[in-house]
Formats: C-alpha cells, sequence, structure tokens
C-alpha cells in the first residue's frame, strides 16, 4: 500500500510507446531480441569506468552484470499509474489497521533491548521507527522479490529515469563489493528499495549504520541494523527528542485561517484562534505546528510539528506521513481518531479487504487470491459487481461494496 520511499515513487513517467522509442534511438532496440541483449550488454560494459571509478571491483562488477538479462516488466511497472486516486480514508485504513497494530505492539515487544539502544543513539521515538518499518515492510513480511541489480540494470539502459538508476545500479554494486549485504538477499522493489525499511542504495550508502556490532551495515537480515539506520534517517531529517509529531485537533465553526503544514505559527496563535486538541488536553505552551487538513475542512484536522516534516522527508506525501503518525500513536496506546471522515462509504482493513475478495470469488468473479492485496482482478470484479447492483462502477473496495456482499446482494 505504502508509496515507495527515499522519492522514487514520486516519479512519473510518460506513456510507454514514448519511453518504448527513445529505448529504440538509444540502444537500437527495434532490431530484435537478440540485438536487444547484445545491446544490453554493452549499455552495461559501458558503466565500467564509472563503476571503478566509485571503488567497484572488476570481479564484482563481472560477477554481477556480465550475461545478466533484462526485466523488461520492471518497465511496464515503471509506466503505471493509479486507476483512481485513493481516498486518505482508504489509504489510511488499510495501512492503520488492527492486524498491524497487534503485529507492531508485538515487534515493540520483541526488538525492546534494540529499541532501547536506538533511541539512545538517536533519539527518535521507538514508535515512529516501528510504524515506519510496518508501513513499508510489514515488519519483514513484504520486502520484495526482485533482483535488485537486474532491476536498476534494466531501468539504467532502457528507462527514462536512466541516469537516476545509472547512479543507482553502482551504488548497489558497491554495497555488494564493500561486503554489506549478501548479494542472493538484494531483492526489493521494481525501482530498487530493499530492505526491512526500503531503503534506496544511494540513501543506504548515506545512512544504513551497523547496529547490531557485526561489522557491516545489512538492513536485508539485520532487523537492528535497519531499525537504527531508520532512525538515523529521520535523526538527519531533522528529527527532534521529545517532540511529538502532532495531534489531531477540532476546528472552530467556521475556520477559515490558514492550512498547509509549510504555514507554521505558534501553539498559542492556533489557541487564539479556537482550535483545540480532540484529546481534550490543552495545546502546548511552546513551539510551532501547522495545520493539515487532508480530506478539506469537514473532515478530521492535526496540527503538526517539525517532526512530522521528518517523517514526510521519507517519502514525501501527507498521507505516508500521517499512516506512520497515527500508527505509532496507536502503537502507544491511543485510540483511533475522533472526528469522520467526509464519505459514506467507509474504507476497509486489509482484512475486510480479503473478505470482500473471498464473497466476490463465492459469486463467480475472478479476483485471483483473495489475499487483501487489491489489485487489476479485483477492481474490475468490483466495477462489475457494481454494475449489476445499479451502482456507479467505481473499482473501489469499500464499505458499501463489502456490507452490500454481507447482504447477500
Amino acid at each position: 500500500m505504502a508509496p515507495m520511499p527515499n522519492t522514487i515513487s514520486r516519479l512519473r513517467f510518460r506513456p510507454f510507446d514514448a519511453l518504448l522509442l527513445g529505448a529504440v534511438a538509444l540502444i537500437g532496440l527495434a532490431s530484435g531480441p537478440a540485438r536487444a541483449e547484445q545491446d544490453f550488454g554493452a549499455c552495461l560494459e559501458s558503466m565500467r569506468a564509472d563503476a571503478t571509478a566509485k571503488g567497484v571491483s572488476a570481479a564484482t562488477f563481472d560477477a554481477q552484470l556480465r550475461g545478466l538479462s533484462p526485466d523488461r516488466t520492471v518497465l511496464d511497472l515503471q509506466q503505471e499509474q493509479p486507476e483512481f486516486k485513493t481516498p486518505i480514508w482508504d489509504y489510511l485504513a488499510a495501512l492503520v489497521d488492527d492486524q498491524r497494530i497487534a503485529d507492531g505492539r508485538a515487534m515493540l515487544a520483541q526488538w525492546r533491548s534494540t529499541l532501547d539502544a536506538v533511541e539512545a543513539r538517536f533519539g527518535v521515538d521507538r514508535h515512529v521507527v516501528v510504524a515506519v518499518w510496518g508501513v513499508e515492510s510489514d515488519f519483514g513480511k513484504s520486502i520484495g522479490k526482485r533482483p535488485l541489480i537486474q532491476s536498476l540494470a534494466t531501468l539504467a539502459c532502457y528507462g527514462e529515469k536512466a541516469s537516476y538508476f545509472r547512479h543507482e545500479l553502482i551504488t548497489t554494486l558497491k554495497i555488494i563489493d564493500d561486503g554489506n549485504v549478501n548479494p542472493a538477499h538484494l531483492v526489493g522493489s521494481w525501482a530498487g528499495a530493499f530492505g526491512h525499511t526500503q531503503f534506496m542504495p544511494s540513501t543506504f550508502m548515506r545512512l544504513a549504520v551497523d547496529m547490531d556490532g557485526s561489522g557491516n551495515r545489512d538492513i536485508v537480515d539485520s532487523v537492528p541494523n535497519a531499525l537504527g539506520s531508520t532512525a538515523n534517517f529521520l535523526r538527519k531529517s531533522g528529527w527532534t527528542t521529545g517532540e511529538s509529531w502532532g495531534f489531531e485537533v477540532v476546528l472552530p465553526d467556521g475556520y477559515r485561517g490558514p492550512t498547509g503544514r509549510g504555514a507554521k505559527r505558534p501553539f498559542s496563535a492556533w489557541a487564539a484562534a479556537g482550535v483545540r486538541r480532540a484529546d481534550g488536553r490543552a495545546l502546548p505552551a511552546a513551539g510551532t505546528a501547522g495545520l493539515i487538513v487532508p480530506a478539506g475542512r469537514e473532515g478530521p484536522a492535526f496540527l503538526v510539528t517539525h517532526n512530522f516534516d521528518a517523517i514526510y522527508s521519507y517519502n514525501a506525501a501527507e498521507s505516508y506521513a500521517l499512516a506512520i503518525s497515527l500508527l505509532s500513536d496507536r502503537l502507544k496506546g491511543a485510540g483511533p481518531l475522533v472526528g469522520t471522515w467526509p464519505t459514506n462509504d467507509r474504507g476497509l482493513s486489509r482484512a475486510e479487504r480479503k473478505e470482500v475478495q473471498a464473497l466476490l470469488t463465492q459469486r463467480g468473479y475472478d479476483v485471483g487470491t483473495p489475499d487483501g492485496a487489491v489489485g487489476a482482478k479485483t477492481h474490475e470484479a468490483i466495477k462489475a459487481y457494481e454494475a449489476r447492483l445499479g451502482l456507479p462502477p467505481t473499482g473501489r473496495p469499500g464499505g458499501v461494496v463489502l456490507d452490500a456482499l454481507r447482504a447477500g446482494r
């Protein structure tokens, strides 16, 4: 569910035909599969001097790239656009659900001593670190399956952002050459994010730390390293020890004042404007915050501090930062939001999405394997079901569809 971290998720590309034409012009892709494979090898070989200059050994370069074939499916993934914009209540319902909260609390207990050390070293709230882990890889259960070298090499030679991915590929080779990560375990997203908390290779080189005393910075096979590296990222992004990310607030009737996390004002100014905490507590006496209203002024509102900005830097999307923030609060024992989202079609948890898929399957719709991950087949099945009910065919797994399925309609 979560967008991929470290800025790459924000990239958008032209339609696939433009990409293909660009590849044809650059490396002769139009001359057939054999020529394409030959040119792929030539493209990789052209990176040798740059890799050598950055400290990659010839042995590592040859072992990882010689004879490598491109994975053109990553080019399709590079082009994919969402079928519809995900409403904030859908996004949060799937990322901050009972299962993730329970699993996160179990991880807090299991890794208590490691998190003690992480907090002592970096000063970052353990609940936020664990929340990042939960959103990014479901606590290590979904770190990705694509070989990083193959994906990055394909994107470096055929992708529109070739120079960016070329740099990430060479950085990955350096990670291997330094002995930080077992090459056989370097799998991840189509764009190259890897490990428990999904660092891009360049982010790894800048910010990964050895938290377990092993002498390397492996964030794939070492949970302590992954947690420490995430805390280091947040600290370097401006995290202030002892400060909250923010909290839910209630706006005064008819509020028309400033909004936006960049429009920070002293808490005293917010209090004077009639803004109050949703939990009834007083606003802090000191500090500044900005006001965000993810669904407009009719939905829940939040005052967010510079620590929210630090979380935002992990993946430049306010919805992402809010998911991390709210999950961290739930891991501490806080309850759900006080405000309600402006919709009559509630968002669904992963368990509820799986139930939608199972009920659609029982009615003969093809959704693939009911697993709670909503893909194209599930969207199409929901559209068909909605059309049968006389509803607008949105393809969205929401409360209206689930309630209708449960009712046997």
